[in-house]
This record gives structure tokens, C-alpha cells and sequence, in this order.
């Protein structure tokens, strides 16, 4: 009977070994996917920022060309232009405060 329960306790051992592996695996695992995680967000963030910026560009040029369709002098134009986005961020800096 000895012989049984030893062999039951060697069992119960193996067995509770391979959960704490197991259980050390899927830690490590989560850690590797937590820093994944920060690090995809903060991809997205740089991403979603060089969208932002290439969108504004977009829409200054879209404008840039309006003003210059309409007037037909390119110097004029972007001395316009660079007023509107003096007073467009005069603006989004009142906004801000």
C-alpha cells in the first residue's frame, strides 16, 4: 500500500510541476504580450499623429490651390494661405487656454 501511495504522491507531484510550468509559460507570455500591446499603441498613436498632420497639410493645399485658381498669382496665393493658417492657429491657441 506504501508502494501505491508513493507512487500516487510522485504522480500528484508531476503533475502540479507541469501546472507551474505551464503557469510560468502563460506569464511570461502575457508580459510579452503586455509590451506588445504598449508598443502597438504607441505606434498607432505616432501613426494616427502623421495622419493628422498630413490631413491639415491636405486641406492647406487644397486651399492653396482654390485661392490660387481664383486669383491666378501664386505668390499672392500663399502670402493668403499664410495668413489663414496664422489666424487658424491663433485661434486653436485661444481654443486651448
Amino acid at each position: 500500500m506504501d508502494s501505491n501511495q508513493d507512487q500516487l504522491v510522485i504522480r500528484l507531484k508531476e503533475k502540479i510541476d507541469n501546472i507551474v510550468t505551464l503557469l510560468e509559460k502563460s506569464e511570461e507570455e502575457r508580459l510579452r504580450l503586455q509590451k506588445e500591446k504598449v508598443r502597438l499603441s504607441e505606434q498607432v498613436k505616432l501613426k494616427t499623429t502623421a495622419l493628422e498632420e498630413l490631413e491639415r497639410r491636405y486641406k492647406n493645399l487644397k486651399l492653396a490651390k482654390a485661392i490660387l485658381d481664383s486669383s491666378g498669382n501664386a505668390h499672392d496665393a500663399r502670402i493668403k494661405v499664410n495668413r489663414i493658417v496664422r489666424e487658424i492657429d491663433k485661434c486653436i491657441a485661444l481654443l486651448n487656454h
